[in-house]
């Protein structure tokens, strides 16, 4: 399982939480141990401020630059943090 994520999955004091820091905590209360790969850079700039290895992926998987994107050992891509969590709930480890 790998879980794509900005610059890490530490808390912020953003009104509610880090959305890569959000997908991580869910996974993990889930028992879960994502493989993290820092995507750096910022989704909505254009490709060429994203050639990390990490967005690059992200994009040929999504069609878009945005992270969290989970993928699971089965294949599986989710993009959002919302949809990871409500993932991680439905599919505790």
């Amino acid at each position: 399982m790998k879980l794509y994520v900005c610059y890490g999955t530490f808390k912020t004091p953003r009104p509610g939480g880090h959305p890569c820091a959000n997908a991580y905590e869910a996974l993990t209360d889930a028992g879960h141990r994502p493989e993290v790969i820092k995507s750096y850079g910022a989704g909505i700039l254009p490709g060429l401020f994203n050639r990390t290895r990490g967005r690059r992926e992200v994009k040929e998987r999504t069609g878009s630059y945005m992270v969290p994107v989970l993928v699971t050992d089965e294949g599986e891509t989710i993009q959002d943090s919302k949809a990871i969590v409500d993932w991680a709930k439905a599919h505790p480890a």
